[in-house]
């Protein structure tokens, strides 16, 4: 009973290892080559197995790449949820198990619909299939697109192909390769491996691809203010003019700078507090010739919440006043940080769904720039940075950089940091446009337009980041049309793939 028992179990607790190895394609590790012997291996473990065996295959796949890949969630579970460590535990297992069902829904549906050990399987099927589970991860329940297994090659020859496609077109270009591996393995069909070998040649090629321009005439001079605030500390009534005073302070000895960007929620207090403030601080900006861009809490006249930016001193917007339709609304709301799903269930059964600041208002999709000095800046709050066809649609012509705003101190000296940074470079690359990214305690950076780190600051140091940066003109073919050719594609190929399925067992019948 017990052989039996282990004899079925062998391959999902394989799966697991194999899931496990995926976060090591990531940062901070960046083994790249990691996530395509990864999905190669599941494609091995499922070959010729049962829908169910492979269904739990999967899932036990998924299990091992988000329990170490976003192991990280728990520490601001345990240390900003007030539960017991056995119900944080309990909370953070039931999210490793839900993102796991996508892997599991992949492998069932291939073993499902796409059985025959054949090229249309391999390169055609797995690679469609993988695409359409990731983006239902991407959209359910507002969505949760991390660890996309394109994200991992931002320093590989496969980034290359971001400005083509995005990272959902990488992704693709590693679901091909790996079922390449494994179609190669499975029928010592050792040709096949030259398909891989040719997409990271072209990838290397496409280093020559210029898709935009640098606009030497449109040099910027910034300062970004890294804070490193206690995030235990920061919300407590006596913190808050230390605070406000400690990033003044920094902000006085940076004047020179054409623009001063602190990070999201810098200013502990709602903005309609403390207009005099930011009033004379729109006024000493104004006077040094400079613009201070910050992230700060708002409430409207109908008691509705936003995470917002502002941008105050040397920017279009006139004198400083309390507009709400001159600052920038988070769109993209983290769930149960930012709002509560079902709130009129959850928020009565334990402190984690009543956490502070949980109870915000979304802004809309697509949003004006923000302008300091002169210089567009598409904003991204934070998480929303993930969301890719959100920040494409609102970068615009006139955009001069995208603006990232963050505080990723709930997550303590872990990797999601390190991943979230991963993230925001490949939005750079995708769009061609330099990258801002302004954090409490790190990891507070700027990129070129390639996604390259040419400024960055330690974690968790007081420290102001110097850079400057270039415009640029031109767009990306991702930029001009998102992912719905890859989508088309993956459309075409579904059912072509079937098509050629039925061809193929109807002449098994005959």
């Amino acid at each position: 009973m017990i052989k039996k028992l282990f004899h079925r179990l062998k391959r999902p607790l394989a799966a697991v290892f194999v899931g496990a190895l995926t976060t090591f394609a990531f940062a901070p590790y960046q083994f790249w080559p990691v996530a395509i012997l990864s999905p190669a291996l599941l494609l091995i473990l499922i070959h010729n197995q049962s829908n169910r065996t492979a269904l739990w295959t999967g899932y036990a796949w998924g299990l091992g790449q988000f329990a170490t890949g976003i192991s990280w969630v728990h520490i601001s579970i345990d240390n900003f949820g007030g539960m017991p460590k056995i119900a944080s535990l309990f909370l953070m297992s039931l999210l490793i198990g839900y993102l796991a069902i996508y892997s599991g829904l992949f492998t069932w549906l291939l073993n499902r619909y796409f059985r025959q050990s054949n090229r249309i399987r391999f390169l055609i099927a797995a690679p469609a299939l993988w695409l359409c589970c990731d983006w239902l991860r991407g959209w359910v329940m507002t969505g949760f697109p991390w660890l996309w297994l394109g994200y991992s090659q931002i320093d590989s020859p496969l980034s290359n192909f971001a400005p083509i496609g995005g990272v959902e077109f990488i992704t693709l270009l590693l679901l091909i390769s790996a079922g390449s591996i494994s179609y190669a393995v499975l029928q010592k069909q050792w040709l096949h491996i030259l398909i891989p070998v040719t997409i990271l040649f072209t990838g290397f090629g496409l280093q020559s691809a210029h898709w935009v321009q640098p606009n030497p005439e449109k040099v910027t001079k910034l300062a970004l203010i890294q804070g490193n605030v206690d995030q235990a500390k920061k919300w407590l009534p006596k913190q808050r003019w230390p605070t406000i005073m400690k990033y003044t302070d920094l902000t006085r000895e940076n004047w020179d700078a054409d623009i001063i960007i602190w990070p999201e929620a810098a200013i502990p207090a709602f903005e309609v507090e403390i207009p005099s403030y930011l009033s004379n601080l729109d006024s000493a900006g104004k006077m040094n010739e400079s613009a201070i861009v910050t992230g700060v809490l708002n409430q409207d006249e109908k008691g509705q919440f936003f995470n917002s930016i502002l941008s105050l001193g040397k920017t279009k917007y006139g004198d400083y006043s309390l507009d709400m339709s001159k600052r920038y609304h988070k769109h993209h709301l983290l769930p149960f940080g930012e709002f509560v799903p079902f709130e009129d269930i959850l928020r009565p059964l334990a402190p984690i769904f009543n956490l502070p600041m949980s109870s915000f208002s979304r802004g809309d999709f697509i949003q004006p720039n923000i302008v300091a000095n002169g210089r567009y800046m598409a904003p991204a709050l934070c998480y929303e940075i993930i969301f890719n066809e959100q920040v494409r649609q609102n970068v615009t012509k006139d955009t001069d950089f995208i603006l990232t705003l963050s505080n990723d101190a709930w997550f303590g000296n872990s990797i999601g940091p390190l991943q979230h940074m991963e993230i925001a470079r490949m939005r750079a690359l995708e769009l061609g446009k330099p990258l801002i990214r302004s954090t409490n305690n790190g990891v507070t950076a700027v990129t070129d337009y390639r996604g390259k780190v040419v400024a960055q600051i330690p974690q968790f140091e007081t420290r102001v980041l110097r850079a400057q940066i270039t415009s640029t003109s031109g767009q990306t073919p991702f930029h001009k049309l998102g992912t719905w050719p890859l989508y088309l594609w993956v459309l075409l190929s579904l059912v072509v793939g079937w098509r050629f399925k039925a061809s193929i067992q109807g002449q098994d019948i005959t």
